[in-house]
């Protein structure tokens, strides 16, 4: 009997130390995770921005398309966060710099008025040479923090998705922050993200009707024309990429095929691309189509949006350089790790 009583007892106490050893398992997962998982009150995550949707229906927007894996997309948050503040520095400072410069300017003219020509040095090494380096950093790095505050994140209704967008008064060239990302990988200044698998620059956005969206390439291809960064032959060749995601998932319930076409023309791939086609040709007459080596690739991204009307769809349209894309086995934006390290990893 006695050794009964023992053994229930040992039982009992195994049950016990049994939520102790998972704590101490958590506490070392938890040393094992990357620095901006252990410091999440640092990188913020944005809360959902729900009039985001209803303006994406009526306006155009910049912003960022992200996919990665399925329920990890508060980690991908984190990370793509922790991503563009260490790429929207850069362009802090330079911005900063011109501040900086500009102010340096009005204190040195200040100081010379106020004490003359020979205290006007000393005024300006007191109150501009030592303070510059500080308000040069305190400036880039508010510049990049006010960057990153405006971005919105808009809720989608289909997982491994994140969408940022930004204000329509502050658009930002998205297409150069994405080529700087693969610059700072490629140069060792960014190490490689565990959790975001692609990076889509959103250039504009539009309700996915045949007139807005031959409206908003022929822009985007007129932009892309316009740039002296950009170098084209004779006959200009493009390709265009078309990716509906969550089709079906926007509505909450599955819908046959005929359903969906009736309701949008554009979502047939084919119709899509020739209405891709006319945009390119209204700037570019002469344009032929080459899908192995495009020297611009129109890429059509259907936002499947949450709280939107019935019958409305709305894609985020880019049109870029053949360096940011993927052309085999099918045209998309490039990876941000190649495909054959995530399957080694």
């Amino acid at each position: 009997m006695a050794a009964v009583e023992e053994e229930v007892k040992n039982v009992g106490r195994v049950i016990e130390e049994e939520p102790v050893c998972e704590k101490r398992e958590r506490e070392e997962e938890a040393e094992a995770l990357a620095p901006w998982e252990q410091h999440a009150s640092i990188i913020s995550i944005p809360r959902f921005d729900y009039t985001a949707p209803s303006s994406l229906l009526h306006h155009s927007h910049s912003g960022f398309l992200v996919t990665c894996g399925i329920k990890r997309e508060k980690s991908a948050t984190k990370e793509v966060m922790s991503i563009l503040g260490k790429v929207l520095l850069p362009i802090g400072e330079e911005k900063a710099e011109v501040l900086n410069s500009s102010d340096a300017s009005k204190r040195q003219k200040l100081c010379g008025q106020e004490t003359g020509d020979d205290g006007g040095k000393t005024a300006l090494q007191e109150t501009g040479e030592n303070s510059s380096v500080e308000d040069l950093k305190s400036a880039k790095e508010s510049v990049s923090e006010e960057h990153k505050s405006l971005m919105s994140l808009v809720k989608l209704t289909k997982s491994g998705l994140l969408l940022f967008t930004f204000p329509v008064e502050n658009s930002m060239d998205t297409t150069d922050i994405v080529s700087r990302i693969f610059q700072c990988m490629e140069s060792g200044a960014l190490k490689a993200p565990v959790w975001c698998h692609r990076i889509f620059p959103v250039q504009a956005t539009c309700a996915l009707t045949e007139k807005e969206l031959q409206e908003t390439v022929s822009k985007l291809v007129q932009r892309f024309v316009d740039d002296k960064q950009n170098t084209l032959s004779k006959p200009v060749k493009f390709a265009a990429g078309y990716n509906r995601r969550g089709v079906e998932e926007t509505k909450g319930k599955i819908q046959k095929a005929s359903e969906v076409l009736s309701q949008c023309p554009l979502l047939d791939r084919t119709k899509c691309f020739e209405t891709v086609a006319a945009g390119v040709k209204d700037i570019v007459p002469d344009s032929v189509v080459d899908l192995k080596s495009p020297e611009l690739c129109v890429m059509v991204e259907l936002l499947p949006l949450s709280r939107i009307p019935n019958g409305s769809y709305v894609a985020a349209v880019s049109v870029l350089p053949h360096r940011l894309v993927s052309t085999k086995p099918k045209l998309v934006i490039k990876p941000l790790v190649a495909e054959t390290k995530q399957k080694k990893g």
